[in-house]
């Protein structure tokens, strides 16, 4: 089996580039200070450009005291009713392409243009001769360069996800805090190993992501993308589902257990219990064992019973246990499944880095256009 030394190496390889986005760490604080005034923002992106910033403000919007809208469709409804409720004054937006020509994000950067002025954009692509880029410079807006060695879907840990942090009132550093121990814990990183070979040899065509914590499922998406867009070459891969607890049990739950068993089950839990408790006097005594009783106490309830049900079916699993609600988890978080998608990508022997299909449909879609 592939060592852990060797992904690190996989990561060093990448020009230092993506090692560096978990190791270095930048201030913000000169260049964006400016921008903290802004209690609305607007951030147009798409796939890893923005699946990010996503996940970071809905796992952790209990620390966040601004408004953050996220456009990352061709959605002309949503686009009216933010240009309908917000002035022009009010807001700031931050366009990120890695690229500068990606066209959803200037399709919908488009609608806001009689909005933007030089105090109130931020745009974040590669600095070379691209559309957002030369936008960029011929209106003399405050541009970041975008690493151009680190693809989208890697990008949390450098401008990409660490400028909207910073935006939203976050310890940045804290994101990274634990990153060095990690990368050097040559332990944690071989249990990750064996889990991954788990997933290979059982002969895995689709990864569901079961989530018992709502503050997570916007974070799932970007893993849903890393996955995919990561693994899923050469007629390999896994399709990756995100599945939400206790919902789908009413829903999906029966295939799940009775139906092909070609999945492998990312079950996601949280050990914090909150203090809602649940009031069932008028429902008479047969919901009396659930008084007195917290939310969380039922969907834990229900989470081991699923677990049960998988042991009993011989259906395998992992369980991935959030403890706190912090830059510091949630940073992990991201660097773990980044670790495990390349290790993944190692073991079958495929470039983690890449995705030709993509860029294969956006050339067809421009044809359609001319």
């Amino acid at each position: 089996m592939i060592s852990a030394s060797k992904i690190v190496d996989e990561i060093e390889i990448k020009k230092k580039s993506l090692l560096n986005s978990f190791l270095l760490n930048h201030k913000y604080d000169s260049n964006f200070k400016k921008f903290k005034r802004f209690k609305t923002v607007v951030i147009i992106g798409m796939g890893g450009s923005i699946l990010a910033s996503k996940a970071i403000y809905f796992f952790l919007k209990h620390k966040i005291k601004k408004s953050f809208i996220f456009i990352d469709n061709l959605d002309q409804d949503f686009l009216k009713k933010i240009k309908n409720k917000n002035k022009k004054s009010n807001i700031l937006f931050l366009i990120v392409s890695k690229s500068g020509n990606t066209s959803e994000t200037i399709i919908n950067s488009s609608y806001f243009q009689s909005f933007f002025n030089k105090s109130n954009v931020i745009i974040i692509s590669e600095k070379k001769d691209n559309v957002l880029s030369n936008f960029a410079k011929n209106k003399k807006l405050t541009f970041v360069a975008h690493n151009p060695y680190i693809g989208g879907r890697y990008s949390v840990f450098s401008e990409v996800g660490m400028v909207p942090a910073y935006l939203m009132g976050l310890n940045t550093f804290n994101f990274k805090n634990k990153l060095k121990r990690l990368l050097n814990n040559k332990k944690i990183l071989s249990q990750s190993l064996k889990n991954l070979s788990k997933v290979y040899k059982n002969k895995t065509k689709v990864i569901v992501l079961f989530n018992y914590v709502p503050e997570l499922n916007y974070f799932l998406f970007w893993l849903q993308q890393l996955l995919a867009e990561s693994l899923g070459k050469n007629k390999k891969g896994f399709l990756p589902i995100v599945s939400n607890a206790p919902k789908d049990h009413h829903s999906l739950l029966q295939l799940y257990l009775d139906g092909p068993k070609d999945k492998f089950f990312y079950v996601f839990s949280c050990k914090k219990k909150k203090n809602i408790k649940i009031n069932c006097n008028s429902f008479g005594d047969k919901m009396r064992y659930l008084n007195q009783k917290k939310y969380d106490d039922v969907k834990i309830a229900q989470k081991n019973a699923f677990l049960s049900a998988l042991k009993e079916k011989r259906i395998p699993f992992r369980e991935i246990k959030i403890k706190e609600f912090n830059e510091n988890n949630l940073g992990e978080l991201f660097f773990k499944f980044i670790f495990e998608t390349i290790a993944l990508a190692k073991i079958m022997r495929i470039n983690p880095f890449d995705q030709p299909a993509v860029e294969r449909v956006k050339i067809l879609t421009k044809r359609f256009l001319i």
